[in-house]
């Protein structure tokens, strides 16, 4: 009887078993569920990975533009403006203290002055035609002519210098000359018109004559404050001086027919100097 338990016992375990491994067989047939479905329905979801921190970073750098140099145009409105005589070095008059070389008169100074200038990035224009002739009291109405073309042709400066030899006169005081860096430098002296002319109605056409005096109280600042006394007050005058062209318009009185050529160039630098502080000056409003 037992044995018989034993036997059954036996055939029911091997049924079970054959059962199981049944079900494991068609499970193993079936394919397998797709495990990314999910993943591939939450992916129309999601928005971009950004890109990890990784130390690095591009940065557009857009390209300054150059800034367009200061202009500033000289010219000789009394082009044959000579100075003292000296024995070694001596010019032709066409009369006393008056020379149309170019080598002798106000021409040389203007021709120091640009190329300073210029060494300190002005864009600096030097017109050195002679506006004397035929006679010296009609000689601003041709160096006006010049200026309107070159206006009318589309040039603009910063400034405009009506550079001059001034004539000695005896009350100004003081000595002739300023000693600073080891020379002896002529005076100089910044001119600016009000137009209103000797009769007082003046021109129909005006400068702007104090924003012309503000730029040469600001060129005669700088040169005083490297040299004391090196320029003299500004004049103020009733005259045009063809000032009314546009504005910043002056004229430089560049030493005096009792200094020496020699004596007038050493003032140049310094004159250079103060006309590129005066226009990196923005006045105060």
């Amino acid at each position: 009887m037992q044995e018989k338990i034993r036997w059954m016992a036996v055939m029911l375990a091997s049924l079970l078993c054959g059962m199981w491994f049944g079900v494991a067989a068609e499970h193993a047939q079936e394919p397998a569920a797709p495990v990314f479905a999910a993943a591939e329905e939450d992916s129309l979801f999601e928005t971009e990975t950004p890109a990890p921190d990784n130390g690095f970073s591009i940065e557009v750098i857009t390209p300054q533009a150059t800034p367009e140099p200061m202009r500033v145009l000289i010219y000789h409105t009394h082009t044959y403006e000579a100075y003292e005589q000296v024995e070694n070095d001596r010019y032709r008059e066409t009369e006393k203290w008056r020379t149309a070389d170019h080598a002798h008169n106000v021409v040389r100074v203007g021709d120091e002055l640009c190329a300073l200038l210029r060494a300190l990035g002005i864009d600096a224009v030097h017109d050195t035609s002679d506006f004397e002739p035929p006679v010296l009291s009609s000689a601003y109405g041709r160096s006006l002519q010049m200026l309107e073309k070159r206006l009318l042709d589309g040039e603009r400066y910063d400034l405009y210098i009506d550079l001059h030899r001034d004539a000695f006169i005896a009350s100004y005081g003081g000595s002739n000359t300023v000693s600073v860096g080891g020379a002896q430098a002529a005076r100089l002296m910044m001119l600016v018109g009000k137009g209103e002319g000797q009769t007082g109605e003046g021109f129909d056409q005006k400068p702007d004559w104090e924003g012309n005096l503000a730029i040469a109280q600001r060129i005669t600042e700088a040169l005083n404050a490297q040299a004391k006394g090196l320029c003299r007050e500004v004049a103020v005058k009733s005259g045009r001086y063809n000032q009314h062209v546009a504005p910043g318009c002056i004229l430089i009185e560049a030493g005096n027919n009792r200094n020496t050529l020699q004596e007038v160039l050493a003032a140049m630098p310094y004159l250079a100097d103060a006309v590129l502080e005066a226009l990196q000056t923005v006045p105060e409003m």
